[in-house]
């Protein structure tokens, strides 16, 4: 290999933000690492999105610890991704929710996934020795589940495809408020390397027709005010069309997976090149984008032995 992944590289601590986003809302952010988001009800706590290990899921714990002292008795998974859900152990809850699709996407490909990312993003994986082993649900559902914690109702919805093929979001009403995942990014690369290109717009506009107050996206800050909510909604927009549209021109054009690497960095570069991640998100995103522009609707599974092969055949 000519080079490591750029993630390989990136080891600098990250400061960490907990910032409230409605009542007794909150998101733990920390400068394009994955966000994990706090619901806090009448008689108990649900976690959205759990961390990569049980030491950076302590973290959070720590934080919630200076707002409330409820029990944490729920932790939601927007979807699969071993960043997401490794670290689920650590609240102890009574139950953890995903969607029926990411149950079996973590039945098909939950290992390699974890495999991938751990050789990918080392510094994710912070005490990586006392992850149990795969996360699993213990509940699941289709569409649509709503829960209350005490009074406090959230909708825990699937509003179409996007990052992966079993995203969820979590709204709560009340407070007009939603937890969407890497479905929204703000000043922060999606990572597309298990997604759908041609669905993940319509799955944006989806939540736009909700009209949040605020958003807890997956990386990124925290998005308070409808102005805020806009702006990463559009963004997010623009680089998943702006990744897939030059990359689907060559693949459909029979040229080589290396000639769309060009072409998506001719147009993403200029606009996205600061964003935290993008380095590493980048090969994964064009390898996905030109599956799709040649008709291959499942993702194929990520392992450490694909990621490298990918990578040799972009130094090209």
């Amino acid at each position: 290999m000519a080079k490591q992944f750029a993630s390989q590289g990136d080891l600098a601590e990250k400061t960490i933000s907990f910032t409230e986003i409605g009542r007794d809302l909150w998101a733990f952010t920390a400068e394009g690492d994955p966000n994990t988001g706090v619901i806090i009800g009448d008689d108990s706590v649900m976690i959205v999105d759990a961390q990569a290990t049980p030491r950076l899921a302590n973290k959070v714990i720590e934080k919630i610890r200076t707002v409330t002292d409820k029990p944490i008795r729920c932790v939601v998974l927007t979807h699969y991704h071993a960043v997401r859900v490794l670290g689920a152990s650590a609240y102890g809850a009574d139950h953890v929710i995903m969607s029926q699709k990411a149950r079996a996407m973590v039945a098909e490909r939950g290992q390699e996934d974890w495999d991938s990312e751990f050789g990918r993003f080392p510094r994710l994986f912070q005490g990586h020795e006392s992850i149990p082993g795969l996360t699993w649900p213990t509940l699941t559902f289709s569409d649509r589940m709503t829960l209350y914690l005490g009074k406090r109702r959230v909708d825990l919805m699937f509003l179409g495809r996007a990052h992966t093929a079993g995203d969820i979001v979590a709204f709560v009403p009340d407070a007009n408020v939603m937890f969407t995942g890497d479905i929204v990014e703000y000043h922060s690369a999606c990572y597309c390397g298990d997604g759908h290109f041609a669905d993940w717009p319509r799955t944006l506009e989806a939540i736009r027709v909700f009209d949040p107050d605020a958003i807890a996206p997956g990386r990124g800050d925290a998005l308070v005010g409808r102005d805020m909510v806009d702006r990463a909604l559009d963004n997010t927009a623009d680089f998943v069309a702006s990744t897939y549209r030059p990359v689907a021109r060559v693949a459909q054009g029979g040229g080589s997976l290396k000639e769309a690497w060009d072409a998506c960095r001719a147009t993403c570069d200029p606009k996205f090149a600061d964003f935290a991640i993008y380095e590493h998100c980048l090969p994964f995103n064009v390898a996905r984008a030109y599956d799709e522009a040649l008709g291959i609707d499942t993702p194929r599974i990520w392992t450490a032995e694909r990621d490298r092969q990918m990578w040799e055949a972009l130094q090209g």
